[in-house]
């Protein structure tokens, strides 16, 4: 288990280091659409490569920040429901849904799309869109992105089997909704305090 959880870290840090870059991209991108904004109300044109650039921007930071929350354990679930489990079944549920929801989905997108982005580039694919730019860049971030979420879904179920053999700690125990207002409550009233 100790080769498999040293695995797991590696996943871990990688996506770690991917989902703080991307957010970068975020901002960039909102730079772009204030920009493209201003020339085109000051100036009176536009382009549609600024448009999908912005598109390009926004898709980059979703698909590829994807595994990064799967890591922070941040994706939806129904806390109202999950939380009446103990911890021990919570860990279950996830390791259930990792592998026989999230894992056989993620296979069957990137076989998908490994096809589909070859022959994009193959192709030289180009937006159908007036001075628009080249697609293969955008389809080739759904295939990364699926990919790295397939990695951390590897690591996810690794770190769960490891949990629930004691081999490891919970890296995020479950708070609920009510248990972490009642966190914050405190801390903010410590503040006011202060």
């Amino acid at each position: 288990m100790a080769g498999l959880l040293a695995i797991a870290r590696g996943i871990d840090r990688v996506n770690e280091l991917i989902g703080r870059w991307v957010s970068w991209l975020i901002l960039l991108a909102v730079i772009v659409s204030a920009g493209n904004a201003v020339v085109r109300k000051t100036f009176n044109a536009s382009s549609n490569a600024w448009l999908e650039l912005q598109w390009y921007l926004f898709g980059a930071a979703f698909l590829l920040a994807a595994a990064y929350t799967l890591k922070q354990n941040e994706h939806i679930r129904i806390d109202v429901i999950y939380g009446l489990f103990s911890r021990r079944a919570q860990h279950w549920i996830d390791l259930f849904g990792h592998v026989f929801f999230l894992m056989p989905f993620v296979i069957l997108m990137i076989a998908y799309f490994i096809p589909y982005v070859g022959l994009s580039f193959r192709t030289g694919e180009v937006s159908s869109s007036a001075g628009g730019l080249v697609i293969w860049p955008a389809k080739s971030l759904l295939l990364i992105g699926f990919s790295l979420l397939g990695l951390q879904g590897i690591s996810e179920v690794i770190k769960k089997i490891a949990i629930m053999n004691g081999d490891m700690d919970d890296p995020t125990p479950f708070v609920s909704a009510h248990e972490q207002a009642e966190i914050e409550a405190r801390a903010l009233a410590g503040e006011l305090r202060s």
